[in-house]
């Protein structure tokens, strides 16, 4: 197999309060990239529209341009910036620290959820 899309035409937008997503759907790939403006906070911003206190998207990303802070349910909290990689659990809250707005690649693949199980290889 072989597929390649370009984000120059993203099969989806969403637009949400304060930001929007780029998304192109592949096989085993869903790739997005969002960007937040200042002042964004997602229990403001996505929360009304998810219908939950807080995130519950598990995310695998990358920081391109900006800061953001990350409160997890749980208590733990942390910062992030440009060039970091992270992974972050479902449970969350986050929101835009400073005003530069924060792009963020964020990625996960069907494969995880397919591969090596029995009657799919």
């Amino acid at each position: 197999m072989f597929e390649v899309k370009t984000l120059d035409k993203p099969d989806e937008r969403r637009d949400f309060p304060r930001g929007h997503l780029e998304a192109v759907h592949m096989s085993g790939l869903d790739f997005a990239v969002a960007t937040f403006e200042p002042g964004w906070r997602w229990t403001e911003s996505v929360g009304p529209i998810a219908g939950t206190e807080t995130c519950e998207v598990h995310h695998n990303g990358y920081v391109v341009q900006g800061r953001m802070h990350i409160r997890m349910n749980d208590g733990g909290e942390g910062e992030l910036g440009p060039g970091d990689v992270f992974v972050v659990a479902p449970g969350h809250d986050a929101w835009v620290v400073g005003d530069e707005q924060c792009v963020v690649y964020d990625f996960a693949g069907g494969m995880a959820q397919e591969y090596a199980k029995a009657g799919n290889d």
